[in-house]
């Protein structure tokens, strides 16, 4: 009996603490210890074995600077989904049955990181805000925090990190393991803000408290990329030599002992021997069979700082056919390649294509790869146009062949395609091997080398072309005897029905590769519509490469070139106004001979805007002009609409000659081809106005000018129209288009504000201070959108307060106008924020750094929307 009373007594106390309810120390050390060492422990071990997965599926890319934090790639999440809820739902477990743990705030913080790691940004603040405000550990407190600014700055919310920065400053009694968590996101949050400084500084305080070698290894590696980037050789050779202990991967130590050699020795050596000598010796290493891209990489670009450009290439050559782990790397050797024939050998066609290859092994998300693709726009549209050329005009060529002609000229394009194809086989064909085994095969005619037909990538080559010669382009058959074709026809059976698919769709038979005379007789135009669509390609690209050569690659003498067989093989091309414009800038640029397009201006298009503005090329431009010619065109006008042609049209010329190219010049041309039609003959009027459809680029005047036009089209059903009506008409609808916008205009001329294009501008969202206290957070995400959008732009935001009646956020800064424009387009079509109304967003404005100086001074916020609106929408 006394030994049952003791078991049900000890058996009610178990029973008892398993009660979440009661909290007594029995309770408390049931529930500490099973939460712990159930479902806290399991679930962090398996958070745990996520982040490993995390970091062993991570390539590191040393040739480039590594990141502070290995990037947490979606896809190992994805896969790892299991593992992560199965931790949520252990941390969740402890939190419902365990209440009165003191565990409970821990777990919380474990489903904080699950949500991290799931990308869920709102769930995980909360948990981490949820941690720091209700947990009495002070150590679990800066944990929370220190993961909590790390979201921020993965989320660009800087404006929130900097409060959690300055919050973890004022803290006591970090303990060093979230000293060094903290250092390191400190390290972060300046990486994410392009400071290589700061950066460098929170990492050399990191390696105070870091515990694991391999980590601190890769912290010093950082830091030596940061010191040799910034020209401090000694520095980043220390550092390079602590990057190789504690027992690094090879990779990186292979890098640091590379890059230590560098920044030691190879940069100052004088003993070139010595230099090549050594990555010589790197290239042979067995060691370094994944490696040899790079060791070839490196060589060629101490050869290009010895300035041996040929060589230089060729090493890059080499290095793009060499085995890599890193397929990043190629994309860095296509991108040298490029630059090297831009800067170099200004091949612009070349560079393209490299371009296009570093493209292929770039990641999108890359940061040079949206430069690269910038830097392909005016190369894609120099290439297309030069490649357009070359084509339109062998076509042309040929077509004016005779057929026996243009069949020698097929023919010898094939004979050049075969020997092509023979070349590119002998390229690849391996290197006899000289063994004692490779010989005895090759006695047997089994050897690599050319006495056995199948392992002589020539001679197989050759066959295939001969095959073709002599039968031509024909599918292979399993029955090629003819006998059995002539038996498949005559039975109805059809003998395409036993083609071998395997072999005819080989992208590597070189049959394949070389065309027929068929098709390449078809190709040259035949009838005169086909050479007159050839002739307008040719013109326009003879055009449109005189403008890129000139304005974006500055080729003066190539663009010449280009805009005079523009003027010359098409005399009659409606470009050509614009062409002998461009020719008098390039000439008057290179001190040639502008004047004769002067003449030629003057002579053969006396209405021009472009021969007003080289009669008088000291004329105003600007503000100042577009804002005199807006009032000038008003009177005008008003002249012409109560009759008095004479005078209008004399303001309409002497305001081309003072302000020749301004918004107004197509509209002050237009008005002056309308009193053409009530004062001169139809004729005339006539082919005013069909040059004027030719010459404007403003869609809405061109359709002005067309309906103009068709009272004078020789149909019967326009027949009937009154020309004076028409005209009326459409000088209406001329008012209505362009003179709304006087009366703002008139307002303008006396505005305080300027317009420079290509000033630096801001762009500015203005809101009550109330608004302001509401839009809390709108910083980060601006920041959010500007890092999606515009994440090589270093765009900046800010907030300030105006006066009482308006604070304004400013995003800075725009390098002119047309930067300020596009951001400005771009906002309006997809920024989207709670915090910020529709109301709000319609009146934001870009400003130049002048003007914005100017209102600052006046706060008179309408009176520079006007100038806005006027001059910028």
């Amino acid at each position: 009996m006394r030994l049952t009373s003791r078991l049900i007594f000890i058996c009610s106390i178990f029973l008892g603490s398993c009660s979440s309810e009661r909290n007594t120390f029995t309770n408390r050390a049931f529930h500490n210890l099973t939460s712990h060492y159930n479902a806290y422990y399991l679930a962090d071990v398996k958070i745990n074995e996520v982040l490993k997965e995390v970091k062993s599926n991570y390539k590191e890319d040393y040739t480039q600077v590594l990141p502070v934090f290995i990037p947490i790639d979606s896809a190992t999440i994805q896969s790892s989904n299991e593992k992560l809820e199965s931790a949520r739902e252990l941390a969740s477990k402890a939190i419902e049955w365990h209440r009165i743990s003191k565990w409970v705030d821990d777990s919380y913080y474990l489903i904080g990181k699950v949500d991290y790691l799931e990308a869920q940004s709102d769930d995980a603040k909360n948990a981490f805000k949820y941690v720091n405000v209700k947990s009495k550990d002070r150590d679990l407190r800066h944990k929370a925090l220190i993961n909590l600014l790390r979201l921020y700055v993965d989320l660009n919310q800087f404006e929130d990190a900097n409060f959690t920065i300055d919050y973890l400053s004022k803290e006591s009694k970090i303990n060093e393991e979230n000293r060094y968590e903290l250092y390191r996101t400190l390290a972060y949050y300046y990486e994410k803000r392009r400071d290589r400084s700061g950066v460098i500084g929170a990492l050399d305080k990191a390696t105070e408290y870091a515990q694991d070698k391999k980590e601190t290894s890769r912290i010093n590696f950082i830091l030596a990329q940061l010191y040799q980037r910034e020209g401090l050789d000694a520095l980043a050779f220390d550092y390079y030599k602590k990057a190789q202990e504690g027992n690094p991967p090879y990779e990186r130590s292979f890098f640091a002992q590379l890059y230590a050699q560098q920044v030691a020795e190879l940069n100052a050596s004088k003993d070139l021997r010595k230099v090549r000598n050594y990555y010589e010796s790197l290239y042979a290493d067995q060691k370094n069979k994944d490696l040899k891209d790079v060791v070839v990489y490196e060589r060629a670009l101490f050869e290009e700082k010895q300035g041996d450009i040929p060589l230089t290439v060729s090493l890059l050559h080499q290095a793009a056919k060499e085995p890599g782990s890193n397929p990043r790397l190629k994309g860095y050797i296509y991108q040298k390649l490029a630059d090297i024939n831009f800067n170099e050998f200004k091949d612009y066609r070349a560079t393209k294509y490299y371009l296009d290859s570093a493209l292929t092994f770039i990641k999108a998300s890359d940061p040079s790869a949206a430069q690269i693709a910038q830097q392909k726009e005016t190369l894609d549209q120099y290439v297309f146009h030069v490649e357009r050329i070359q084509q339109n005009d062998s076509l042309l060529f040929l077509s004016s062949l005779s057929k026996e002609e243009q069949t020698a000229v097929a023919n010898q394009f094939i004979k050049s395609e075969e020997e092509r194809l023979l070349a590119e086989a002998k390229a690849k064909e391996k290197p006899k091997n000289s063994g004692i085994f490779d010989n005895l095969l090759a006695f047997a005619d089994r050897g690599s080398g050319s006495s056995f037909y199948f392992d002589n990538a020539v001679a197989m080559q050759q066959g295939a072309i001969t095959f073709y010669r002599t039968w031509g382009n024909r599918p292979l058959q399993d029955n090629w005897r003819r006998s059995a074709v002539n038996f498949q026809g005559n039975t109805g059976n059809n003998p395409q029905a036993t083609v071998d698919s395997t072999a005819t769709t080989d992208e590597n038979n070189p049959l394949n590769q070389l065309p027929d005379i068929e098709t390449l007789l078809a190709q040259i135009p035949q009838t005169a519509e086909d050479r007159k669509s050839l002739n307008q390609e040719l013109e326009e690209s003879y055009f449109e490469l005189g403008k890129v050569l000139y304005f974006d690659l500055k080729e003066i003498e190539r663009s010449i070139d280009n805009l005079e067989v523009l003027v010359r093989e098409y005399p009659n091309s409606s470009k050509k106004p614009e062409a002998y414009y461009l020719l008098y800038l390039a000439q008057k640029e290179r001190g040639g001979n502008f004047q004769q397009y002067v003449g030629r201006l003057n002579r053969e298009y006396p209405d021009s805007q472009y021969t007003y503005s080289v009669n008088n090329p000291e004329a105003a431009s600007g503000n100042i002009a577009y804002l005199q010619s807006s009032k000038n065109y008003e009177q005008a006008y008003d002249l012409y609409y109560n009759g008095n042609f004479g005078e209008s049209r004399r303001i309409i010329r002497s305001t081309l000659e003072e302000y020749p190219l301004t918004r107004n010049t197509e509209r002050l041309l237009l008005l002056d081809i309308m009193i053409s039609g009530k004062v001169e003959s139809r004729e005339r009027f006539k082919e005013r106005l069909e040059a004027y459809i030719e010459n404007t680029k403003d869609a809405g005047l061109v359709e002005l000018a067309r309906n103009m036009l068709k009272p004078l089209l020789p149909k019967e059903d326009l027949a009937s129209l009154n020309q004076a009506d028409s005209t009326a008409l459409d000088s209406a609808n001329l008012n209505l288009s362009l003179k709304d916008s006087v009366s703002t205009e008139k307002k303008l001329l006396d505005s305080p504000f300027k317009l420079d294009e290509n000033q630096t501008h801001i762009m500015v969202l203005v809101m009550s201070p109330e608004e302001a206290e509401k839009a809390v957070g709108l910083v980060g995400e601006l920041e959010n959108f500007h890092a999606k959008n515009f994440s090589n732009s270093r765009l900046r935001t800010g907030n300030m307060n105006m006066n009482r009646e308006n604070a304004i956020y400013i995003i800075s800064p725009f390098t002119n106008a047309e930067k300020a424009k596009e951001y400005y387009l771009k906002f309006m079509e997809n920024f989207e924020s709670a915090k910020l109304s529709k109301e709000l967003k319609d009146q934001a404005f870009f400003i130049s750094i002048e003007n914005f100086q100017i209102l600052n001074r006046s706060k008179n916020l309408e009176e520079y929307r006007a100038f806005f609106e006027a001059y910028y929408q």
